[in-house]
């Protein structure tokens, strides 16, 4: 069982935190937001507002009237009940108000997400309150060891996070790239950064912290449960060697998290070289064609990122290796983001930019051209094609101003010898799909096709359950995630068509050699009426794709149960749940 602690006593999570390192993560965090310039959409203190109060709102606890936009602006409302807490202790207090009210809550941090599980579009909000995790609950505490771990509240953003560790020596490698996103955030959605191990590497606990999802190196975390005994909602601390915490580990929104525990690594020192060599055509290529593929770095490296503009020769490729010592040709730094002219376009490609959202689609391989030069300008002009520096500083280069088009992802299981017949078939298809459309005068794609690989999760039963990384008993060669996302602004004319037919082929032709599942965080299901709107997919392929291959373990139906046990209320459910979990849709 897990240890449950009550928190309703002046105490803030189930652990003492230190007021002091409390007080220096609270302030780092406030710097790094208005140092990155975020500041949240329209707000409005409840006390100003003229009707519309939740009835009998806990006292004490900051609530605002605020407008929500997700990451691409696809979702959208102008003003949600959002309540800010200081304490998790105040979490538990809207919880037990939200049961006793039939209102919902739903965790909030920097919305850096596409798919709706946060807030739906046209969603009635009437009886919601978003719960702002990233001003009271972004406390970090670095835990020497052994073994080593950093506890973070689940506000705590990464670039927070990784700081603190960095300091003490210590990091995080299998981490997104952007550094204002929450901990509790990237947990919930399974996030990913790209790395898998190095030849003869086990898979044990240490390794957990490297190579393949950051759900993946959770020791411990705090939930707020409901507790039937005691007849209010608890604060339980879960372990990992409880099979309940396997739910929780990605739990798609359906929970809410207060404070994980990770296991993290020695920090080291990563050399990231940037290249524009390799035709796409090479890089790309069949498996076994040659020495320039994307499959040869991945051996040689194990870090590797791929970016390909439409329309374009030759890809962004980035290799990354552990180098104790600065090489002669590489340029140190110390700070994230090393790439500040991948935050803003310039004037031209801004120019075509504007004409290929107002509706001239066929100037976007003039745009996607003058983004890749602008890109080669800018490494030079940095001189950032050859960087070295401690993982964090190499590994976070977005930021939260970056430009925000709307993300596709996939993340296809197979075994590490077919990672680059995974790529090569599915840049293939890709490719025809971009010709045939190009045929109707459409450009459904006029953002970048990003590649990632990582290993796969730990096995059930104690891995994370829903994660898009989790293994299959049936297939334990299948040990390497390739993840693929393609992107394009907002309402591009073909898009959604384009991801439709991509997707179903993908599902067809990843079948027997290799298995395909979504990336949570973004879009998928694509159907008629654009991304997350195909009920097949939704209440098929992809619940199919989480329950194949567990053997007689846990899969997709305990873990829905798990959370559905508990929270039998369903406080922390919302109406996208209601279409992914179809058969948990009826009240308790």
């Amino acid at each position: 069982m897990g240890d449950e602690i009550d928190g309703r006593d002046g105490g803030e999570t189930g652990r003492r935190w230190p007021a002091r390192r409390r007080v220096l993560a609270r302030g780092a965090a406030a710097g790094a937001v208005a140092a990155f310039g975020w500041s949240p959409a329209f707000r409005v203190e409840a006390r100003a507002a003229s009707s519309g109060l939740p009835p009998s709102f806990p006292p004490g606890i900051r609530l605002v009237r605020q407008a929500f936009r997700n990451w691409s602006g696809e979702v959208a409302f102008d003003a949600v009940w959002t309540a800010v807490p200081a304490a998790p202790c105040e979490v538990l207090a809207l919880a037990d108000w939200a049961r006793a009210h039939g209102w919902r809550l739903r965790a909030k941090g920097m919305c850096h997400t596409f798919s709706p599980f946060l807030a739906r579009a046209r969603e009635d909000t009437g009886r919601l309150v978003l719960v702002d995790t990233t001003e009271g609950l972004t406390a970090v505490e670095v835990h020497p060891g052994p073994p080593t771990t950093v506890t973070a509240q689940a506000g705590a953003t990464l670039l927070a996070i990784q700081s603190a560790l960095e300091a003490a020596g210590l990091g995080l490698t299998c981490v997104p790239a952007i550094g204002e996103v929450t901990v509790g955030g990237v947990l919930a959605m399974g996030g990913h950064g790209t790395g898998v191990p190095s030849p003869g590497a086990g898979r044990g606990p240490a390794g957990r912290a490297d190579s393949s999802t950051l759900s993946d190196a959770v020791e411990s975390l705090t939930a707020v449960v409901w507790d039937p005994a005691a007849g209010r909602h608890v604060l339980r601390a879960f372990h990992r060697s409880e099979p309940d915490t396997a739910a929780f580990l990605v739990h798609l929104g359906r929970a809410f998290v207060t404070e994980a525990t990770l296991r993290v690594r020695p920090n080291v020192r990563l050399r990231c070289r940037s290249s524009f060599d390799v035709p796409v055509d090479e890089l790309f290529g069949p498996p076994g064609s040659g020495p320039r593929t994307l499959d040869h770095w991945l051996r040689r490296a194990g870090r590797v990122e791929a970016l390909w503009l439409p329309y374009t020769e030759r890809p962004w490729l980035k290799v990354w290796t552990e180098e104790p010592e600065r090489p002669p040709a590489s340029r140190e730094i110390h700070s994230p983001y090393p790439y500040p002219f991948y935050d803003t376009f310039p004037e031209e490609a801004s120019r075509l930019a504007r004409e290929v959202t107002g509706g001239a689609a066929a100037v976007t391989p003039l745009f996607t051209g003058a983004l890749e030069q602008w890109i080669r300008l800018g490494l030079t002009a940095t001189a950032s094609w050859d960087l070295w520096g401690w993982s964090k500083n190499t590994l976070l280069y977005l930021r939260a101003t970056t430009v925000r088009p709307a993300f596709a992802g996939w993340a296809v299981l197979c075994a590490r010898g077919d990672a680059q017949r995974v790529l090569h078939d599915f840049w293939s298809r890709l490719r025809q799909g971009l010709a045939t459309h190009r045929a109707r005068g459409e450009y459904p794609l006029n953002g970048p096709f990003d590649v990632r690989i990582t290993a796969t999760d730990t096995a059930a039963p104690d891995g994370p359950l829903l994660s898009a990384a989790c293994p299959r008993s049936d297939h334990p060669e299948w040990d390497t995630v390739v993840w693929l996302n393609t992107t394009a602004f907002p309402g591009t004319p073909g898009a959604d068509s384009f991801h439709h037919d991509l997707e179903q082929w993908m599902l067809s032709h990843f079948t027997g050699w290799a298995a395909v599942r979504p990336e949570w965080s973004k879009g998928w299901a694509y159907g008629a009426g654009g991304a997350w709107t195909e009920g097949s997919v939704l209440t098929g392929a992809w619940p199919r794709a989480f329950r194949a291959g567990r053997g007689t373990g846990p899969g997709w139906d305990e873990a829905v149960a798990v959370l559905e046990r508990h929270d039998p209320a369903r406080v922390f459910r919302g109406p996208f749940h209601d279409s992914l979990f179809p058969s948990a849709s009826t009240g308790p």
